[in-house]
């Protein structure tokens, strides 16, 4: 029993290095990604081009979403696993070859499609606003917001080939216990989207192309770079490409049928976000407040969320297919339990310096303080919901290790449902016309998701200790709420007191030091209220630094 207990606590501590290790890597890639957002406030007004771009790299995205971080990685990931186990390494690198193949050609004949579609999509999620005219001399012919979208869709549609590429890369490097490369390899989309964007902005007027047109450019270099940065470790790891394809091997029709009906199963969020797209286009400048306001929240998403949930995963997959049910319970308890840690305090830090953090990241150039409070407004209401959508990567990641797609998708529809009847209560309804509803109720469908995912997987693998989550909620509630007051006052005193809200060191002071002073008390909450997570991340700090 000892040697178990012992056993436990080092793939606990196996989980949380390497869950710091992508931490790290995906932070790195956030901040890029905020920077790019950062620049398109700066360029490009919310009312106009921005919001022409945000709907069109909506759409290619949603599809990104899902077959970067979630379905196609990790339908891979799973059956990858259980063949090196079961037929040998060199069926796994056969069948990662008819993957990459079939993958190729599916995705030639979605683009195609897409490309040839793009104007009765974007007709579809656009509204009343998006007809709105344009000056055709600011932009070089467009002469409506929508038209500009469709444009901007057809260009970006290829994209989706080679982020997909990379979201296998990435299922494979996991699959073999590499973590950083993948994790790191959304940071070259995020600096080609950047560099490639800016200069647009100066380089495309010259020779009578908008503007934007660099952004979406950028956007495809981006989705190349991010699949090349991770060829070299595949090659370390064993991998040979060859020109295989077979739509008879047993598992690639497993890969197949899990990617599937798996599409809402495992993309509750993504497809949420893609249909709101229909009811924030409702008013100018929604859209882009809203797609604003998820970037921020999804720095901690991929630093807690996706950090925990693409480490977990390979270990979850491996004790299910081991038949370790004992040990796959206290894995995924664990990792629950981590993500409540660090997704609390994330989340009431968000609500306490929402205004802040926006005013800091994009009111600059051509964004004003309107888009800065509408932002800010979401960003609220989307902490809320930081818990939750981090969680469900987990517990869905707890089902795929069974190939168990049933149960996600079942609830996933019914919250997606559920989602778009609140938002036709709200906004086409007029009960709540504000942007906030729509967020509200994206917040609360994928929490309600979660919470019954959860409840379902604990009856299938037998039960999961969630009443011993309670007394671990309560200390994580008080060290939180304690940080946020701390967080609040803090910046309250800069604000109002010494530096004001003009100028970049008085923005950034205002949020930097509050969020330094507020870890530093939390960090101290934890240790008094003995939270044992917490003393696992300080060791793995220690480990680190030691070396």
């Amino acid at each position: 029993m000892e040697n178990e207990t012992e056993s436990t606590e080092q793939q606990n501590q196996n989980v949380t290095r390497a869950a710091g290790i992508v931490s790290i890597a995906v932070m790195g890639s956030r901040i890029l990604g905020l920077a790019r957002e950062t620049a398109i406030g700066y360029y490009f007004p919310s009312k106009s081009s921005a919001d022409a771009f945000y709907l069109a790299f909506r759409i290619p995205n949603f599809l990104r979403d899902m077959f970067g971080e979630g379905i196609l990685s990790k339908a891979f990931i799973t059956t990858f696993l259980a063949t090196e186990a079961e037929d040998g390494e060199a069926a796994a690198w056969h069948l990662t070859n008819r993957i990459f193949n079939l993958t190729c050609l599916v995705l030639i004949g979605i683009i195609i499609l897409g490309f040839t579609f793009a104007p009765v999509i974007v007709d579809v999620l656009a509204r009343d606003d998006f007809n709105q005219n344009l000056d055709t001399v600011e932009h070089f012919g467009f002469d409506s917001k929508i038209e500009l979208a469709i444009y901007l869709t057809q260009l970006m549609f290829p994209y989706l080939l080679f982020v997909s590429f990379a979201a296998t890369a990435m299922g494979l490097l996991n699959s073999k216990g590499k973590f950083g490369i993948p994790a790191c390899a959304s940071a070259f989309f995020n600096v080609s989207s950047l560099v490639i964007g800016i200069g647009g902005y100066y380089l495309c007027p010259l020779v009578e192309i908008h503007p934007i047109t660099g952004m979406a450019i950028g956007v495809i270099i981006g989705g190349i770079l991010q699949f090349l940065i991770q060829v070299p470790s595949m090659y370390r790891v064993g991998f040979r490409y060859r020109p295989m394809l077979s739509l008879r091997d047993p598992r690639v029709l497993q890969v197949v049928h899990l990617i599937g009906p798996a599409v809402l199963g495992v993309a509750a969020v993504q497809v949420n976000l893609l249909t709101n797209t229909f009811f924030i286009t409702t008013d100018s400048g929604w859209l882009t407040w809203i797609s604003r306001a998820y970037r921020v929240m999804h720095l901690p998403i991929g630093i807690f969320g996706v950090a925990i949930s693409t480490v977990a995963l390979p270990q979850l997959a491996r004790l299910a297919t081991a038949g370790e049910t004992e040990n796959f319970r206290n894995a995924l308890s664990y990792a629950l339990r981590l993500m409540l840690v660090l997704t609390i305090p994330a989340g009431i830090g968000l609500m306490v310096l929402s205004a802040p953090i926006c005013r800091l990241l994009y009111q600059w150039g051509v964004t004003v303080e309107e888009d800065t409070i509408g932002t800010a407004g979401l960003l609220f209401v989307y902490a809320f919901g930081l818990c939750g959508f981090s969680t469900l990567k987990i517990v869905t990641d707890g089902f795929y290790a069974y190939k168990d797609i049933r149960a996600p998708v079942i609830v996933s529809v019914c919250a997606v449902v559920l989602n778009i009847y609140l938002n036709y209560l709200f906004i086409y309804r007029g009960f709540f016309l504000d942007p906030r509803a729509v967020v509200f109720s994206t917040v609360l469908t994928v929490t309600l998701n979660c919470v019954v995912l959860l409840l379902l997987l604990g009856r299938k693998v037998g039960q999961l200790g969630l009443k011993s989550f309670i007394p671990l909620m309560l200390k994580i509630l008080i060290a939180s709420a304690v940080m946020g007051f701390i967080c609040w006052l803090t910046n309250g005193v800069i604000e109002n007191d010494w530096l004001g809200t003009t100028g970049i060191i008085p923005r950034t002071i205002g949020v930097f030091a509050p969020i330094g002073l507020g870890l530093l008390i939390l960090a101290a909450m934890y240790k008094l209220l003995k939270i044992s997570e917490f003393d696992d991340i300080l060791n793995v700090f220690k480990q680190r630094l030691g070396k």
